[in-house]
């Protein structure tokens, strides 16, 4: 029985979709995980991306690549932040464009920070270390990076900040 599982796991393990996937850390200065995001990186705010600090980057790692969104916007996920081929680096600073800028979801090839239409709502920055630059175009979609990504994602982090704008809590 022992041999038929381990004849089995070859066949059933894509090389392309099924590496080990590792786990980095992903913080902010700003804000502890599912803490608040400061007014500053709103749509309330200044609108500017947060610093963040990556730590625990796998070694082969050749570029690194972000998404924010918020599962909770009324019409489903709202893409805030697409970023690819950024350099391997431990801190991404505030208000920079570290990368190549995918389109987010208010059209713009920049970052959106929250604006929720009401209530807290929940932002995902997801950050991802691949083993090797991505061939797409600034301007793509969150989904052709995810597609992009299949099968080159080394380790992944994900912070997770809240934000209520002050007329929603009226």
């Amino acid at each position: 029985m022992t041999g038929e599982m381990t004849e089995d796991r070859p066949r059933s393990q894509s090389p392309v979709t099924k590496k080990e996937v590792k786990v980095m850390k992903l913080e902010s200065l700003e804000f502890e995980n599912n803490g608040f995001i400061p007014q500053k990186f709103t749509c309330d705010g200044e609108d500017i991306n947060p610093g963040l600090i990556i730590e625990d980057i796998p070694e082969g790692t050749k570029r690194l690549a972000l998404i924010v969104d918020d599962p909770d916007a009324p019409m489903g996920t709202w893409v805030h932040w697409v970023v690819f081929n950024i350099h391997v680096t431990d801190v991404i600073e505030e208000n920079t464009v570290p990368g190549i800028q995918g389109i987010n979801d208010f059209r713009k090839l920049e970052y959106g920070g929250p604006c929720p239409p009401s209530g807290t709502h929940r932002y995902f920055f997801k950050l991802y270390a691949l083993d090797e630059k991505l061939h797409i175009e600034e301007g793509c979609k969150k989904k052709e990076l995810e597609e992009a990504m299949e099968g080159h994602i080394l380790a992944t982090a994900e912070l997770i900040g809240l934000y209520e704008r002050e007329k929603n809590k009226e």
